[in-house]
């Protein structure tokens, strides 16, 4: 039996927690050691949800559901690594932070050693294929993300991000050449439906630090944490119960007390953190909550981003390459590529194993996976142009019906916090108001700010989430400046977000 089972199927505990990916795996990492009885409950066989890996029965490969990328400024995600003792695990991309293709043509970002925001300045001037004039249309939105504060993010929610970045000056080619690629490939979304807030809420934490670096799992992304959490988790006592769906909440009107299952067991517990998506959570949800809660009838708001994944298995190497990615294009498929070759511990003399996402992957609806693997091929080849030479070997196409949630224009004001205005019930997931975008850090950290609201309710308030640091250099000096300068004025400046002259 399950901790605190009964003969009659009936679960009872002090914690539920609804979903066993990173957020719902933080929150129980971060009540071990509390004294409180803690069920996860998750409706797979396997733990990680959209962070999960297996293995390819062609091949004996590890595979994630999509490639994914660690960032050094994703403290919270570090911190859980450490947990595992699994952060020795992230392979660093450390020569450069990102290569960009247009053709055959690299356009390479690095970080300079130069305080925020100078230390991108120099791989700015470095691409040749914008000009000048375009560069520094991008002046004027930059003194403005280093200003802005949370309240920004949310008034600016409203606008659709292309709309704001030509209201304060930045040339359409420069749009269509940077914050295009950057929308797409951050957001998940295209600019023209990105809500302003979510992308300079994002852009502020780009420009604020000068040391970051991408990083990738060794290996499947879910062996660093998923058997690392299931073990650590068992042995202190949580009971961890897979392929169990959730049908139903239990409580009334303003009040849980457990939840039910597909198989018609019960769950009852005094806090319920709910660690699924948006669209999931809904489900759950009954008429009174949507009748008396707002936050319940916003959920249909968090529409969730398609995206397509490939693998490719070749029979040579293509490339020393760990990662690059496209300038954008609506006529292109894919956003960026991963040579697993170049990453997984122990495969350097291996021929190339490809990776590649198609993120907001409606234009691939209809299409067969042969017909994405052969445009995924010619696009390898559009910057690789020896792959046309090279065979394939095996292939795999993940698709998902779910990324994150697209941050369209509305979306972020109504990204709700942990607590919830129903007694008992918390919620947990990257789409939640975590201060950063939606992401696995997003996940991590909203696992542990779940963690801590349980804590602080029992009378032991504990620290568990890791502060988002703030921005240094002269764009941390600019920013301190105008929060001062918004105090003296009373900070009444932000009902004319548009229109203040910066």
């Amino acid at each position: 039996m399950q901790n605190g089972e009964h003969q009659n199927g009936g679960i009872t505990s002090d914690v539920v927690i609804i979903g066993g990916g990173l957020a719902g795996l933080t929150c129980a990492m971060g009540l071990r050691g509390s004294g409180l009885k803690v069920t996860v409950v998750e409706r797979n066989d396997v733990l990680g949800g959209r962070a999960r890996s297996w293995i390819d029965p062609t091949t004996g490969d590890p595979i994630d559901l999509g490639p994914h990328i660690f960032l050094t400024e994703y403290p919270n995600t570090l911190k859980l690594l450490d947990v595992f003792r699994t952060r020795s695990r992230v392979i660093w991309h450390t020569d450069q932070f990102i290569t960009i293709t247009d053709g055959q043509h690299p356009i390479v970002m690095k970080m300079a050693s130069l305080p925020p925001p100078f230390h991108f300045v120099p791989s700015v001037l470095a691409d040749g294929t914008v000009a000048l004039s375009d560069k520094f249309s991008n002046i004027g939105v930059t003194l403005f993300a280093m200003k802005m504060e949370d309240q920004d993010v949310r008034e600016l929610d409203s606008i659709a991000a292309s709309d704001f970045l030509r209201s304060k000056g930045v040339s359409q080619r420069y749009i269509d050449r940077f914050w295009a690629f950057v929308s797409m490939a951050i957001m998940n979304v295209p600019v023209e439906e990105c809500s302003a807030g979510a992308l300079m809420g994002f852009y502020r934490h780009l420009i604020g630090h000068n040391s970051y670096s991408i990083g990738f799992p060794d290996s499947g992304l879910s062996n660093l944490f998923a058997p690392q959490a299931r073990q650590a988790l068992v042995d202190s006592g949580v009971s961890v119960v897979t392929q169990a769906a959730v049908k139903s909440f239990i409580g009334g009107a303003d009040s849980v007390t457990g939840i039910e299952l597909t198989d018609n067991r019960r769950v009852r517990a005094r806090f319920c953190v709910s660690a699924i998506p948006a669209q999931d959570l809904l489900k759950l949800v009954g008429t009174e909550w949507l009748e008396r809660h707002s936050l319940f009838r916003d959920l249909s708001s968090f529409v969730p981003c398609p995206y397509v994944s490939t693998y490719i298995w070749f029979d040579r190497k293509l490339t020393q390459r760990q990662f690059w990615a496209r300038v954008y294009s609506p006529a292109d498929l894919n956003c960026d590529f991963y040579d697993l070759s170049n990453i997984n511990s122990g495969w350097q003399d291996r021929p190339s194993v490809i990776a590649s996402n198609i993120i907001y992957s409606h234009r691939a609806n209809g299409m067969t996976d042969d017909r994405i693997i052969e445009a995924t091929i010619r696009e390898i080849c559009d910057f690789i142009p020896e792959a046309r030479k090279a065979k394939v070997v095996h292939s795999v196409v993940n698709r998902t019906a779910m990324a994150i949630h697209c941050p369209y224009s509305g979306t972020e004001r109504k990204r709700p916090e942990t607590r919830t205005p129903v007694r008992g019930l918390l919620l947990a997931g990257d789409w939640i108001r975590t201060g950063i975008p939606a992401s696995m850090e997003s996940a991590v950290r909203s696992g542990w700010l779940a963690a801590e609201q349980i804590l602080a309710e029992i009378g032991m308030p504990s620290k568990l989430a890791v502060t988002i640091k703030e921005p240094g250099g002269f764009a941390g000096w600019l920013r301190h400046a105008t929060h001062r300068w918004r105090r003296l004025q009373g900070g009444g400046r932000h009902s004319q977000v548009l229109t203040h002259t910066w």
